[in-house]
């Protein structure tokens, strides 16, 4: 029994690690390190200085999307959850789509909406408040330019109850 315990334990900490990354050590992992836990990464930016930045969604149902953050010499510099208030502050009016990309991750396209008489592009990403309970933060961008006209943070609902589901962060 003792082993059917043990070998449990190890497959939950072995994915809580792949799902967040958590068992990368800054400094030492590489790009390599880190595809072998967590897998290939929706998107990939190359930026001027050859740091790499990797986006992992861990949607539609999931609250998580971790940034991998990869220096120049190639080596883990950080790992960190953007679906959080602190990262919805820096999406600004005008923003493009790449640069709301970079700070967010992508979207849960299944639920992006096109409102034709607004001319207006919803993005949406589920996440986890600072209390635990579900919400969705919403970019509105405009249909001419495609950058951002305004966002907003909507508390889930289902029917006419607000969510019971509560989230760990």
């Amino acid at each position: 029994m003792r082993l059917w315990i043990t070998l449990l334990a190890t497959m939950l900490l072995a994915a809580c690690a792949s799902y967040s990354g958590s068992g990368l050590k800054p400094g030492e992992a590489r790009l390599d390190d880190v595809q072998g836990l967590m897998g290939p990464p929706a998107m990939r930016w190359q930026e001027p200085d050859g740091s790499v930045q990797l986006a992992y969604p861990r949607g539609p149902l999931g609250y998580h999307t971790f940034m991998v953050k990869l220096g120049p010499d190639g080596r883990l510099q950080s790992i960190a959850n953007v679906l959080e208030e602190k990262s919805f502050a820096r999406i600004r009016a005008r923003m493009t789509k790449d640069e709301v990309l970079r700070v967010l991750g992508p979207p849960d396209y299944s639920r992006s909406v096109y409102f034709k008489a607004r001319d207006e592009l919803v993005w949406d990403w589920r996440y986890c408040q600072v209390f635990g309970n579900t919400a969705r933060f919403l970019v509105l961008f405009d249909g001419a330019s495609s950058t951002v006209r305004s966002s907003m943070i909507q508390a889930e609902y289902f029917g006419r109850r607000m969510s019971q589901e509560h989230c760990s962060r």
